[in-house]
């Protein structure tokens, strides 16, 4: 009986260490879990002949469009929307947050992002902003 104890008790130390530690933070993905909320709150404006498009040069139907940033202004280089890895740099999450000018926070005219949807932003700009 005292053998059977200790290896529940064993089986269930595993456990609890196991739940905690967990396998690694789940990877974002662009096609299941980026391109739905992008489709739902931004293409509609930033996509060809869109309004966002239009004043841009942004559009976020594909992840290249997404990827290749603004028009550049004034014969510049285009601007980068998305730097992966850096949250704090990415236009794209300035935009949502309100933290680039609370007039321009996007979707512009609509309600704000929901939190869930502007975590799964931020963690895929933070696993490296990849097409998976």
């Amino acid at each position: 009986m005292k053998k059977v104890i200790k290896v529940l008790s064993l089986v269930s130390l595993v456990g609890t260490v196991v739940s905690i530690t967990g396998c690694g933070e789940s990877t974002v993905s662009f096609q299941n879990d980026v391109r739905p909320i992008l489709a739902e709150n931004c293409s509609g404006c930033h996509q060809q002949g869109g309004e966002g498009f239009n004043a841009s040069g942004l559009s976020v139907v594909t992840y290249e469009e997404l990827m290749k940033g603004t028009k550049p202004a004034g014969g510049e280089q285009r601007g980068q929307i998305v730097v992966p890895g850096d949250t704090t740099s990415s236009t794209l999450m300035r935009l949502v947050e309100g933290r680039a000018d609370p007039s321009i926070r996007m979707p512009h005219g609509k309600e704000p992002l929901n939190e869930k949807d502007v975590v799964v932003l931020r963690k895929w700009i933070e696993q490296g902003a990849q097409n998976n």
